[in-house]
């Protein structure tokens, strides 16, 4: 891996990853990736793709922003696919040999938006089976620990897989049924009996966490401050593609895949190693 001397990753990080289920890693993205990806996104906002979402309610305060698939439609967000320390940082996280591009989900909350990300986990949204499933929480702005995202400490360890909750449009929760998935706990009314996992954050910051992991998040409590953050998913060789009842988000079509088959397609790159 021609990054991995350089990775801002550690023995104790990947330890804490796998007993946590969710870390920081400072100062991982240089400021030239921030500033492209800032440009591109705000790009996107302006010209969004075809699986755009507002989860706020017209007339609310705020803007609860959500697109998906910027890789495809936005040069600086492709360049980072391919050619960003991301995809070794995965690597190593997830101990794979092989890494595999899921796919991207822009989260922007502007200042004064009160839509709050219910608790979820987001394996149960994917079609996918394995343990190799690891997302990068980029913000592009400063984000406060009351803005950030919360994850339950070691919950991706409990050996349980909770029913999606959707956003529809407008910003009414939607819960999709399935025989295998329990309800998600009422994680609020049990807060003492957690530890949850937040962080104050600059640009150039991630979070990684696993596709297990409980979190939510609030909305934006500042009066001035933009949180926009984009949501990468990295997957390795013990992965498989496979069914699932109901509604899957995001709805990527066109792979070709059959349950059982390796993940790595046109739709889904597989980048590293190198081709």
């Amino acid at each position: 891996m021609s990054h991995e001397a350089t990775l801002p990753l550690t023995d104790e990080d990947i330890a804490h990853y796998r007993e946590d289920g969710a870390i920081c890693i400072r100062q991982a993205f240089s400021p030239e990736w921030i500033a492209r990806l800032g440009a591109a996104i705000d790009a996107d906002m302006r010209a969004p793709g075809p699986m755009v979402r507002i989860n706020t309610p017209k007339g609310q305060p705020g803007l609860f922003f959500v697109d998906f698939q910027l890789w495809q439609r936005h040069e600086a967000c492709r360049y980072f696919v391919f050619d960003s320390p991301a995809a070794d940082i995965a690597a190593r996280l997830m101990g794979a040999r092989e890494v595999i591009y899921y796919h991207d989900h822009l989260l922007v909350k502007e200042p004064g938006t009160e839509e709050r990300t219910p608790w979820h986990h987001d394996q149960p949204y994917y079609p996918i089976d394995g343990e190799q499933i690891v997302s990068l929480w980029l913000p592009l702005d400063p984000v406060s620990r009351d803005t950030c995202v919360e994850y339950v400490r070691g919950s991706h360890r409990w050996g349980r897989w909770f029913a999606p909750k959707f956003f529809r449009q407008g910003g009414v929760n939607l819960q999709v049924q399935d025989a295998r998935f329990e309800e998600v706990p009422d994680i609020d009314a049990e807060r003492s009996s957690h530890t949850f996992l937040s962080w104050d954050m600059q640009p150039g910051d991630v979070i990684a966490f696993h596709a297990l992991t409980l979190h939510g998040a609030p909305g934006n409590r500042s009066s001035t401050r933009r949180r926009r953050a984009w949501a990468t998913r990295w997957c390795g060789e013990d992965t498989r593609y496979a069914v699932r009842a109901g509604q899957i988000s995001p709805p990527i079509e066109g792979h070709g895949l059959q349950p059982g088959d390796g993940l790595a397609c046109a739709t889904f790159p597989r980048v590293r190693p190198r081709g």
